[in-house]
């Protein structure tokens, strides 16, 4: 079921430049679909954005890279085939797509305001939940973060 079908949109909002932010998880793949849905209706440009948190003690192992590299590899095929599927939907729906992808040292969420307020985004669209596991009464810190100090509007989508 696709997202138009099932929010009602005001015709008193125009959104032109949006952003979903992507994991890979499930609720972040729903987010995408409703962002592409909406960025359709509005003729808008789509951020798909992607941060890796990256710790500044971060380093990696020899042996873990060879440990595990088949569930790597599985991992991100899976990613790229989904990407590869969203990028037709938007070629296909006439929606102007910008993929993004970001490493940082920094919170994701922090990463994720300081973009959309760079690029003027005039709709975030996260999901309720990511990666992490953690949960926070019904939202991720993620996603809990981006709600309470974006600059614009913030769909949530569960």
């Amino acid at each position: 079921m696709r997202a138009t079908n099932m929010i009602p949109l005001s015709t008193n909002f125009k959104f032109s430049n949006m952003m979903v932010a992507i994991d890979g998880s499930e609720h972040s793949i729903k987010a995408a679909e409703y962002a592409l849905d909406i960025a359709k209706t509005f003729g808008a440009t789509l951020h798909a954005v992607t941060v890796t948190y990256i710790p500044e003690s971060y380093h990696v192992r020899q042996e873990d890279v060879l440990e595990h590299p088949k569930q790597m590899s599985d991992k991100m095929d899976n990613a790229k085939s989904w990407f590869e599927t969203f990028n037709e939907n938007a070629r296909e729906n006439n929606v102007q797509i910008r993929p993004e992808l970001i490493n940082s040292q920094r919170p994701v969420d922090y990463v994720l305001l300081e973009y959309a307020e760079k690029e003027n985004i005039d709709l975030i669209v996260v999901g309720t939940r990511g990666r992490s596991g953690f949960r926070k009464l019904l939202l991720g810190s993620i996603a809990s973060g981006v709600v309470t100090y974006a600059h614009c509007p913030v769909l949530v989508v569960k």
